[in-house]
């Protein structure tokens, strides 16, 4: 008999030069970075767009084996929350769950307006330009304040081999189409350093409109 822990099945995605473990049917909505304080309570980097969803009483997943736990209360604290779980007393109790990566089941999640994407949604899409010429592949999303990123591991030939930024703003992205796994962008003067190569052969050849999960890179909310 094997004494290895359970661990619920997933996928581990890109994010911030991170390897994130998300388990299948779950969106990540925070970190818990820190112990803060001597009663139990733990400093939480969000990863969601809705804070709100942290209120006494609501329950959260943690960590690989998806322990429930139930949020005593929670409070702002320097762009983030601190948060007081149930049974969490002292700060070694708050230690032990120190970089352990909170989750929800998907069909918790609040729903997105239109044009607007979950990130594990967006990793993983291959980019082309709108004239047919294939830029790269997503790889991680960098959150700015002002806007989201999108950081291409760029295709040969573009870009000298370097990164590619492309913000998420309406004048550069034009189309995601997540059923073919294709973003379709408009290159603004500035975002590309070489002149792009043609259209001929380069769009990234796919069977018709093949469908594949992506990740919050961390797949979150």
């Amino acid at each position: 008999m094997s004494s290895r822990p359970d661990r619920a099945q997933g996928t581990y995605y890109p994010f911030r030069k991170r390897r994130v473990f998300v388990p299948d049917g779950y969106l990540v909505v925070g970190q818990i970075t820190s112990a803060h304080g001597l009663k139990g309570e733990v400093a939480v980097e969000l990863h969601t767009d809705f804070p709100d969803r942290f209120q006494s009483g609501i329950e959260v997943r943690a960590g690989d084996k998806l322990t429930p736990m139930e949020i005593v209360h929670a409070r702002p604290h320097k762009g983030n929350l601190l948060i007081q779980f149930a049974n969490m007393a002292s700060r070694e109790d708050a230690e032990s769950l120190r970089g352990l990566w909170l989750y929800i089941e998907e069909d918790e999640a609040a729903e997105l307006d239109e044009g607007a994407y979950w990130i594990h949604d967006i990793i993983g899409l291959d980019v082309v330009s709108s004239e047919g010429v294939a830029l790269g592949t997503v790889t991680d999303v960098m959150a700015t304040g002002a806007n989201d990123v999108y950081i291409l591991q760029p295709a040969p030939g573009i870009n000298g081999g370097r990164e590619l930024l492309l913000p998420a703003i309406p004048e550069v992205i034009q189309d995601v189409n997540l059923e073919k796994r294709l973003m379709t962008v408009t290159l603004l003067p500035g975002l590309v350093d070489d002149p792009a190569p043609s259209a001929i052969d380069t769009a990234p050849k796919t069977e018709a409109d093949p469908e594949t999960e992506a990740d919050p890179a961390q797949k979150n909310e």
